[in-house]
């Protein structure tokens, strides 16, 4: 056992070096963004995140926008519990078949403006779901969405950037 923790001390960790940082473009994409809600809503942006049947890594960087690097709390954008209080719907994943009811009154409760943006490149057509006996298609194939966000997953700037592009083009 000393043995297995000396080894485990003398070690170095096996996580990868985290990217480098460019703190001023961060604070400026997330300035432009706040802006941006501020001027088109008048207020804060209220989202509303919906799994629709994804692999959850997409969920995994939406959820990266809280945490302390870019904590998009400070810039006066918050997640909401239901969709009554917010402004967009983040739908992630191919839309299933038992999840399809769920995201059409999700999408009647929220109310109006409303943008509803397709998260990730399963949300587009399916992904590697597509034809699956369970999947019904790509978000759009059951709401209409305004807006999406490539990658598999997309990292949190570029959903920034697409939250960004959302406020800037319905302004």
């Amino acid at each position: 056992m000393r043995k297995l923790l000396y080894k485990s001390i003398l070690s170095l960790p096996l996580t990868e070096r985290a990217p480098p940082v460019d703190e001023r473009a961060l604070a400026e994409l997330a300035q432009n963004v706040q802006a941006a809600a501020r001027l088109r809503l008048g207020r804060s942006l209220a989202i509303r995140q919906v799994d629709a049947g994804s692999c959850n890594g997409c969920e995994l960087e939406i959820h990266a926008l809280n945490n302390a690097f870019y904590d998009l709390e400070r810039f006066g954008f918050h997640f909401v519990a239901s969709p009554r209080h917010a402004d967009v719907l983040l739908v992630t994943g191919p839309v299933t078949t038992n999840m399809r009811e769920a995201l059409e009154r999700t999408y009647a409760a929220t109310p109006d403006p409303k943008w509803v943006v397709a998260v990730g490149d399963c949300a587009l057509d399916g992904g590697i779901f597509a034809g699956g006996y369970g999947v019904v298609g790509g978000v759009s194939a059951v709401v209409p969405v305004d807006l999406h966000i490539r990658g598999c997953p997309p990292s949190p700037r570029d959903l920034l950037a697409g939250l960004l592009a959302l406020l800037s083009h319905q302004s």
